[in-house]
Parts: C-alpha cells; structure tokens; sequence
C-alpha cells in the first residue's frame, strides 16, 4: 500500500499527484458510496495483487457531499484503522472517480461501458424498497412510477431515448435501466454484486431485477437471466459513524495530509462470496476475502451472533445505563446474555468450530475506541429480532431444544420496547406493555413469529427471563 509521509511533514492537500498514486483503470462500478464501501470493498480491492488493474467509479447515494469532499482528492481518503491501543493510517487508491448518484445519465453510461465487469452495491436495506415477499414494493409511489416510466422507455427503438426518456427514482429503477443500456450496446455480461447486509442478498436482488423486467421489458429479461451474474456475499467490518472535522485533523496531526473524507473502522475485516464473475474480477482472496460453495451457513454465522448479539445489547444494554457496545459488553448480565444466544446459534451452526470466532466478537465489541452506538443499533429492531433471533429459536425447537438464550434474548427485547430503548412493534399500543402481563408477551411474541407465540413452553421460558432480568 502507499507509504503516507511522516507527521512532521508540511500539509498537503490529498491527491493523486501529490501522493505520487496512479490511477487504475476503470473496470468496477458502485452505486451507494459510504464509509462502508470506502472500509470494505474499496479496501480489498486496493489490497489485491492487482489492484493496478482494477479502478472503481463510484455514485454516491443522492448527497453531493462526498463528490465535493473526494472529487478534489481524486478519489483518495486515508483509512484510519482503530485498534483499542493504536490507529494505523493508510491511504486507499482504488476509487478513481466520484459521482453524484442522481447523475443518471452518467450511471446508465459507466455500467454500459463494455471495460465494467462489475457493479456493487451498498444502498441500505431500506434502499431495495421491497415487499415482505422480496417483490418491488409498487405501493411506494416512487417504485410504481419507476415501473411506469421504464416500460414507457423500454418500448422506444432508439438506444439512446430509454436514458433520455426515464429519471428513475429508486436504486433498482436506476440499475435496471443501466442494464439495459448495456444490453442494447452488446457490451456483455457483468456481474453484480450487492454488499447490504441482508441474508440471500444476491439471490434477492436477482429475483427483484427479474420482477422489475418482467413488467417492463420482456427482452430485458431474457437477457438477463443470459447475461448477468448475481453474486451474494457476507460482509463484516463495523464503521462507525464519525466526525468527519475531528477526524479530518487527527489525520492531518499524524500524516501531513489534508484529507476532507477520512473513514474510521476497526482493524477486522471479513468477506465471503459465492457466485461468478463472466467478466473478470479482482484477486480479493489475496486481500483476504474468501470464496465458497455455499454462503448460507456464513451468512447465518455472522447475522445471529455479530447482528443478533448487537441487538440483544442495543435493547437492554441502554436500559442498564450503557450507550456503546464496549460498555455494554462488559456489563456481566448483558454478556452473559450474549453468551447464552451464541451457545443457541452453535447448536445450530453445526459446520463451524465457532470458540474463535467467539472469542474475536468479545475482543472486537470491547473495543473501546470505536463508538458503536446502542441507538443506532436499536432502530428498527422488530426487523432484525425477526432475521437474527426468530430462526435460531425456531431450529433450536424443532430440535427438541428449548432455545434459552433466544428466549433471554427477547425478553431482553421486550423490556427494551417497553422502556421506549427499541420502537414498538406495528399495530401494538404501548401502554398495553406498562406491566408486560401474558397478553402483552404474546402480542410482542406475535408481532415476532407467530409459532414462537403459539408455543406454550418457549412463551412460558421468556416470561421467566423477562422476571429474572426485571428483578436483576
């Protein structure tokens, strides 16, 4: 990687010429540009044997703030890595150019460009704007008007007067249309590959682009289920929300560089693959990423024990008091609860020898320097109890277990709702929850799985946990 000059040395303002750092081709596009990108996948690239050769252009979601904070630095930022003793400074090359996301017509023509071999994504869960069945959501207003509009475009002989004809409004619009772009230019087949921390991400992302050209444009969907590829990864790197000012300094304090867009994130870094590249990809196993057969069992690893455990700490770590993950960890009864839920998990992660992988989870949320917030982690928490607790509840009891730790979990979930720490479930009024009597518990058991409220001896164990942590 780039050698960064010593603290003594005078400020320069960050930039290729300055650094002494060529620029790659372009051969990667990103829509979502975020501290996770720049921490994840812009890192493993930069870190490939041949990173020479592979250049990301990146659009950002619709902020213009990072175009006018990297576009300057072209494309550079150092990558503070926040050990619990120490930060290490690196400056990372492999973004080359910076693009407002609402430039579509810049979009629609770096994906058509036959050198792009790859497109990722990180727009947010929330950015799919999907429904419960994994469909576009056509009762959002934007997505339904997205549908109009491309299949008014898409019928046009032109191949210029879809791009000209259609402003999608929603990520998938956008994508979908850069697609087509493509195809009408022969420019081949590309992989995609979404980076959201959603499980079976690309095989959703497949079946939502399939669903969006099935209604728009029968030739664009014969041509991709010919000519894309969808990749699903796991992803794993906390990157914590900073003050960009302060960082900004503490950078410039250590290197000597004037750097407007530092990313702060801790020194671990995971990421698992499973799909096919037609077009060519970067050697990320030399950066550390690892490709398997199968991504399900490491998906499953990584959302029941790092997700799941943040968020039994995010809904009862601040009712003791705590607002980081470090605090709370090391808060006995929190990390007793953590425990419990992973020894639930193990039982249903056969394939793993997991003692250390546990034991990098405890190093890495005690971390004390990286502020993983505890409400920041408790938004939206009906949802992720759903995809982190509910299956391995629900396996641990079809295997005759009786699945304490996940019941510790939600009765941990449930003190937190009550106390206003996590947002009430839809449909549930809160003053029903004042006492947490039997009908509040199924009512919040319900809004969780249905068959986790209709079983009588696992609603009988978290009504124990929620007296035991009541009275702790």
């Amino acid at each position: 990687m780039i050698a960064l000059p010593p603290a003594a040395a005078s400020a320069t303002r960050l930039s290729r010429e300055a650094a002494g750092i060529p620029t790659p081709p372009e051969r990667i596009v990103h829509l979502g540009l975020g501290a996770f990108h720049r921490a994840h996948q812009a890192w493993y690239t930069a870190h490939a044997t041949d990173a020479d050769e592979w250049g990301i252009i990146a659009f950002t979601g619709r902020s213009r703030d990072l175009v006018d904070r990297l576009g300057p630095q072209d494309g550079l930022y150092t990558l503070v890595e926040r050990a619990a003793d120490r930060d290490r400074y690196e400056v990372v090359p492999s973004i080359v150019r910076v693009e407002a996301g609402d430039d579509v017509a810049g979009f629609v023509a770096a994906v058509a460009d036959p050198r792009i071999a790859i497109l990722t994504l990180t727009i947010t869960e929330a950015g799919y704007r999907l429904s419960a069945d994994g469909t576009p959501n056509l009762e959002e207003a934007a997505a339904a008007s997205d549908v109009e509009s491309l299949r008014n475009a898409f019928t046009r002989d032109a191949p210029g007067d879809a791009t000209d004809a259609a402003r999608p409004a929603t990520a998938l619009g956008r994508v979908l249309l850069a697609l087509d772009a493509r195809r009408r230019a022969g420019a081949g087949p590309i992989a995609l590959l979404p980076c959201d921390n959603l499980p079976d991400n690309g095989g959703l992302l497949r079946r939502a682009l399939a669903d969006l050209a099935g209604r728009t444009s029968p030739d664009l969907a014969e041509w991709l289920g010919k000519s894309i590829s969808v990749v699903s990864t796991s992803i794993d790197r906390i990157t914590p929300a900073i003050d960009a000012e302060a960082e900004s300094h503490a950078v410039l304090e250590a290197t000597g560089w004037l750097d407007t867009a530092p990313v702060v994130t801790e020194p671990f870094s995971d990421w698992v693959l499973e799909g096919d590249f037609p077009a060519g990809r970067p050697d990320w196993e030399s950066a550390g990423a690892r490709f398997v057969d199968e991504i399900a069992p490491w998906e499953n690893r990584k959302l029941w024990m790092l997700n799941g455990a943040h968020t039994v700490l995010a809904t009862f770590g601040q009712s003791r008091g705590h607002t980081v993950v470090s605090a709370a960890i090391d808060d006995p009864l929190c990390r007793d609860l953590v425990e419990a839920l992973w020894d639930d998990d193990a039982r249903q992660l056969p394939g793993f020898d997991l003692a250390d992988y546990r034991a990098a989870l405890l190093e890495r949320f005690r971390n004390p320097r990286i502020e993983h917030r505890l409400a920041q982690i408790a938004q939206d928490s009906t949802t992720k109890m759903r995809l982190r607790i509910v299956p391995v509840a629900l396996g641990e009891l079809a295997s005759g277990h009786q699945a304490p730790g996940c019941a510790a979990a939600i009765a941990a979930w449930m003190l937190g709702v009550r106390a206003g720490w996590a947002p009430v479930p839809d449909g549930i009024d809160q003053t029903a929850l004042a006492d947490l009597d039997a009908s509040a518990r199924h009512a919040l058991l319900a809004a969780l799985d249905a068959r986790l409220a209709d079983d009588a001896g696992f609603a009988a164990r978290v009504a124990d946990a929620v007296t035991a942590l009541e009275t702790s």
